[in-house]
C-alpha cells in the first residue's frame, strides 16, 4: 500500500472508531426504553419518520450461501442487536442476486422500517435498493459494493475495502518470502472478490485467479489440488474465505506441495489451522460488526435523524489474525461473533 493511501486508510478507521462510540452512546440514550423518539428532521423530503422506540422492524437480507459460518456470524450480530435494542429484525439471505432481490421487494411490500443489504452484484440489486429508499425506507448497505452505495441511495455502508484488504494480504505473503500467489475466487460475480484479488496482485505482484463454487466444496478442492500440482512454483494460496481455505489446506497436503494458505474471514477451523501452522494468517473483516452496527445506525436516524461516514464507508476491517493473536480471538469465534 502506497503511503498516501495508508495514511487514508488510517483515519478512516480511526473516524470509524469515533462513529462507533458515539452511536453506542447515543443508542444507549434513545434506547427501547426511551418515552418518546426525537423530532422528526425537517433537513428534507427523505427526512426519518418518527418511531416509537421498540416497534422498529428491520430486514437484513444478504447474499450468503447456505451454511456459510462467514454469514452466520453476521446473522448472529444482526440478531444480537435487535435483541439488544428491542428491535424486530428479520434476517434472510440468498446467493442468487436475482433471488436476493425478490427478497428486498418482499420487505419493501411489508414496509419494514430500515433495510440491510449485502451487495455482492450491485447492478442487480439498483432498482429494489432504489425502489425502497422512494418507498421511505433507509438503507444501509454493508460487505460488498460501498462504491455503489451511496449513488443508490444509501445512507452508510458497513465493511472493508476489499482492494486495500487485499493488498494488505499481498504485502503480509511478500514479506512472508512467497513468489507466486494463487488466488481462489469462490463466486462468480461477486465483485468485491475479484477486487481483494486485484489488489494482492498490486501488492504481490505474480498472482494467478482460480475460480470455484463454494457450493461444490469437493470440486473447489479438486481444482486447488490440480492447480498447484500443474505448476509447482505456486507457494502460496489465499483464500476468499474460511470454508474454501480449509478445502485449501487438504488439497496442498494432498499434492504434497510447500505452499502455505492465508485466507479472508475467520472461524473455529481457522483458528485451529492457525494454531497447528497450516493457516499463515486471517484477514478479518469482523462480520459480527457488519451486522450489528446497521441496527443501531438504523435506529439512530430513525429515531434520532443520525448519520454516519460521511459519505466514506464505516470500516470494520481489514485487520488480521495470526499465531501472535490468534489465542485472544479463539473464543470469541467458538461463540460465533468473530
Amino acid at each position: 500500500m502506497t503511503s498516501d493511501r495508508f495514511v487514508k486508510f488510517k483515519r478512516r478507521t480511526r473516524y470509524a472508531a469515533v462513529v462507533l462510540g458515539g452511536a453506542l452512546a447515543l443508542a444507549a440514550c434513545s434506547g427501547p426504553t426511551a418515552d418518546k423518539p426525537a423530532a422528526q428532521s425537517s433537513a428534507g423530503g427523505n427526512a426519518p419518520a418518527s418511531s416509537s422506540a421498540g416497534n422498529l422492524h428491520i430486514a437484513v437480507v444478504t447474499h450468503g450461501s447456505s451454511g456459510d459460518a462467514f454469514w452466520n456470524v453476521v446473522k448472529n450480530g444482526a440478531e444480537q442487536a435487535g435483541k439488544d435494542l428491542g428491535i424486530q429484525v428479520d434476517y434472510k439471505s440468498d446467493g442468487d442476486p436475482g433471488a436476493q432481490s425478490k427478497l428486498i421487494d418482499n420487505a419493501i411490500a411489508q414496509k419494514v422500517d430500515g433495510l440491510v443489504v449485502s451487495m455482492a452484484n450491485p447492478d442487480a440489486l439498483k432498482t429494489s435498493i432504489q425502489n425502497a429508499v422512494k418507498a421511505g425506507i433507509p438503507v444501509v448497505t454493508i460487505n460488498s459494493g460501498d462504491s455503489k452505495s451511496a449513488e443508490f441511495g444509501a445512507i452508510a455502508h458497513v465493511g472493508q475495502t476489499e482492494t486495500i484488504a487485499g493488498q494488505g494480504a499481498g504485502k503480509r505473503l511478500k514479506e512472508a518470502g512467497k513468489t507466486k500467489l494463487l488466488c481462489v475466487i469462490h463466486e462468480a460475480g461477486n465483485i468485491g472478490q475479484n477486487e481483494r484479488c486485484d489488489g494482492a496482485k498490486q501488492a504481490f505482484g505474480n498472482v494467478q485467479t482460480l475460480q470455484v463454487d463454494i457450493n461444490n466444496p469437493t470440486d473447489a478442492q479438486s481444482r486447488i489440488k490440480g492447480a498447484v500440482q500443474a505448476d509447482p512454483s505456486i507457494d502460496a494460496v489465499l483464500a476468499l474465505n474460511s470454508q474454501v481455505a480449509a478445502g485449501a489446506v487438504t488439497a496442498i497436503k494432498g499434492a504434497g506441495s510447500k505452499a502455505q494458505v492465508a485466507t479472508f474471514d475467520l472461524n473455529s477451523d481457522v483458528v485451529a489451522a492457525i494454531k497447528s501452522g497450516d493457516v499463515l494468517f486471517a484477514v478479518d473483516q469482523q462480520q459480527y460488526e457488519q451486522g450489528y452496527l446497521p441496527i443501531v445506525f438504523l435506529k439512530l436516524y430513525k429515531e434520532n435523524a443520525n448519520t454516519v461516514g460521511g459519505g466514506q464507508p464505516v470500516l470494520t476491517g481489514p485487520g488480521f489474525v495470526d499465531k501472535s493473536n490468534v489465542d485472544t480471538v479463539a473464543p470469541y469465534a467458538q461463540r460465533g461473533t468473530r
